[in-house]
């Protein structure tokens, strides 16, 4: 078999159309792929900043959680302060309403005591009343 020379250029034409196809797709092929390492660089990139963001925000959560436990437990504390004052001021009030009694009830025996000595000493001297 034989060809005709016309036919051996469309082959080699064929052949340099086909390397052509080829070195394009070659050509899309290696930009679809640094295009994909980009992307992935950059998704990379917004992934390692994301995990920074979520550190940053949980270690402020914990510190957060932290000062309300601290908090949490002064306000506990403060409660029992108030309320041992409260018991204090009670027990106060009480100690002061007894003196009052006290104070009402010697007063009134005091009274007794000047009623009694006024009525025995104006009943031994009656002349004593007029000077």
């Amino acid at each position: 078999m034989s060809f005709a020379p016309a036919s051996g250029a469309a082959v080699i034409k064929l052949v340099h159309q086909a390397a052509e196809v080829f070195s394009s797709m070659e050509g899309r092929a290696r930009e679809t792929e640094s295009r994909a390492q980009s992307l992935c660089k950059s998704a990379l990139e917004r992934l390692e900043l994301a995990e920074k963001r979520i550190e940053s925000v949980e270690r402020e959560r914990r510190e957060a959680i932290n000062k309300l436990r601290d908090a949490s437990r002064a306000l506990a504390e403060a409660q029992l302060r108030i309320v041992a004052v409260e018991d204090r001021l009670t027990a106060a009030e009480f100690r002061a309403q007894a003196a009052e009694t006290e104070a009402r009830d010697a007063k009134h025996a005091l009274a007794l005591v000047e009623e009694t000595i006024r009525s025995r000493f104006l009943s031994a001297s009656p002349e004593a009343v007029t000077n």
